[in-house]
């Protein structure tokens, strides 16, 4: 490592609170932050809970995860306007993983998931899980959005499950069904209400607070009507006023082989959820994140959260946005979102327990229905066969399978798709009809050659009737090649070795030639020329 790069690498780790301070902060970006802070705590009281809940966990641990998370996202991440915390892609993660090694091992999961999210910042592979093909990202979210409203179906009707509600979408609706008898229409009266409040106050006033005022009201009118619908108190006692002494989760090997794969699809979803996010963030400020630090930060946020008591912390899309609107001047805003939800703990816990839970799960139902993408959905349903694919692989898979399944086989059609149409992009021109001057064919290559493409190649004298002795490919406009292509004229040459004939290489640049010799080509008939004019 030089000297002159050491000082690039290293920024590309700075926290974005560095460079913030660094500008220089004043008293008015602090009062600009502090108004975008409480804004976006606001936004977050509901969904912190409401996602905790939904993830088969206690609300308080929702609110660990958005005090100690989102403080070191925004304390140590290079997005200058992120916000961590609970996201709603992780509920159907989350919800399987408690469901497999209970809340301890969730706690474990999550705590291992932050050293790999930090391995993969330091690894710098931030800038490759932004490669991740746009189909697949819309499958896997409107896979989730479903998902999410599937978990949320029994408290919107108030239902009086037999058993316990099964984790797979399948067996839910089966036992959803089952139980349909059980509607307490108190509870959808509730959860209607939600949305019409939250979906009213975004038409008529969207600056303010929807969810959070719909939630109060909800939890106004159930206690003052006396209405039969179960409340965070009932089922889950009164709120902490504080976040519990950091404490390490049981390490032995046994326990942390079975959160060992949890780990590993919270830290793959963690990467890719907050790196959108900050992509988000960057598209509405002008902004640019640095993505290995984000990917430092969401690790050891994860680490914190996890010795908190708390669960998985990502970048969250929509309290994000709702941060760059509300006027954020950089991270602290981030920080300060975090102290207010921390202040709501100190102060109003014990009114917490007053929340239906139907209010809750018709907040969730509304995020379900806004991140399902459904215009980018039916657009790449009519754009190509391929992407449609890729899209309704990825969804289905995410739905009926897993969510790490759906990425991954997503991420690979894609790429096949991706190979496929490269593939189309290298042309080899001359094959049908032949440049042929005495004994010599001139084929003319264009477009990245890789192992896509060689085989093109290889087929071209198959289609020359002639046996030429010199047999010239231009590859002029041939803007790279990998190991494949160039073996393919390896193997070219060799053909025309036992032909008596020689292989010419036209207009080759240093770093394709450099490819071609290292294949082999120096003990072999062929030559290397500038360009077609300096045929013979």
């Amino acid at each position: 490592m030089t000297d002159a790069s050491h000082p690039a690498q290293t920024a590309e780790f700075l926290p974005k609170i560095v460079t913030v301070l660094r500008e220089g902060y004043t008293s008015r970006d602090l009062r600009a932050d502090a108004l975008a802070g409480l804004t976006v705590a606001i936004v977050a009281l509901p969904l912190s809970m409401a996602i905790a809940i939904a993830s088969g966990v206690g609300p308080e641990r929702g609110l660990y995860t958005t005090i100690v998370g989102g403080f070191l996202v925004s304390l140590l991440g290079g997005s200058r306007f992120q916000i961590g915390g609970p996201a709603g892609a992780f509920i159907v993660l989350v919800s399987a993983c408690v469901m497999a090694v209970g809340v301890e091992g969730l706690i474990l999961a999550t705590f291992l998931s932050g050293f790999l999210l930090m391995a993969a910042g330091v690894l710098r592979l931030g800038t490759y899980i932004r490669f991740i093909p746009y189909p697949v990202t819309v499958g896997f979210t409107a896979g989730i959005a479903v998902i999410i409203f599937a978990s949320q179906i029994r408290d919107l009707f108030g239902l009086t499950l037999a058993g316990p509600e099964p984790g797979e979408i399948v067996g839910k609706i089966e036992t959803l069904w089952a139980a349909r008898g059980t509607v307490t229409w108190a509870a959808v009266a509730v959860a209607l209400g939600v949305v019409a409040v939250i979906q009213g106050i975004k038409r008529w006033r969207p600056g303010a607070p929807g969810m959070l005022l719909a939630v109060v009201l909800a939890s106004v009118a159930v206690a003052g009507l006396g209405l039969e619908v179960e409340t965070i108190g009932s089922k889950f006692g009164a709120l902490p006023n504080l976040p519990p002494a950091p404490a390490l989760p049981v390490l032995d090997g046994a326990a942390m082989m079975a959160a060992l794969p949890w780990a590993v699809s919270f830290a793959l979803l963690g990467a890719i959820e907050s790196l959108l996010s900050a992509v988000v963030a960057d598209g509405m400020s002008g902004a640019r994140h640095r993505s290995n630090a984000e990917l430092v930060a969401q690790g050891a946020a994860n680490v914190g959260s996890a010795l908190f008591g708390g669960f998985c912390v990502t970048g969250t899309i929509a309290r994000t946005a709702t941060n760059v609107r509300a006027g954020s001047r950089g991270p602290v805003s981030g920080m300060l979102h975090a102290l207010f939800v921390l202040g709501f703990m100190l102060v109003a816990a014990p009114l917490a327990g007053f929340i239906p839970l139907a209010a809750l799960a018709g907040v969730l139902a509304v995020v379900a229905w806004n991140m399902a993408e459904k215009e980018e959905f039916w657009h790449l349903l009519r754009s190509s066969r391929a992407d449609a694919l890729v899209l309704v692989v990825t969804f289905l898979l995410v739905v009926f399978r897993d969510l790490t399944e759906g990425i991954v086989v997503g991420f690979a059609l894609g790429g096949l798709v991706f190979i496929a149409r490269m593939s189309e992009a290298a042309e080899v021109a001359g094959a049908e009809a032949p440049d042929v001057t005495g004994d010599r064919v001139v084929v003319r290559l264009s477009g990245p050659w890789f192992f896509g493409a060689a085989a093109r190649l290889g087929s071209v004298l198959e289609k020359i009737a002639d046996r030429p002795r010199e047999f010239v490919v231009d590859v002029s406009e041939v803007p790279m090649i990998d190991s494949s292509g160039a073996r393919s004229f390896l193997l070219l040459a060799r053909r025309m070795a036992r032909r008596d004939g020689v292989l010419v290489v036209a207009g080759a640049r240093p770093a394709l030639r450099a490819a071609l010799e290292a294949q082999g080509l120096r003990g072999l008939p062929v030559r290397f020329v500038p360009d077609l004019s300096a045929l013979d």
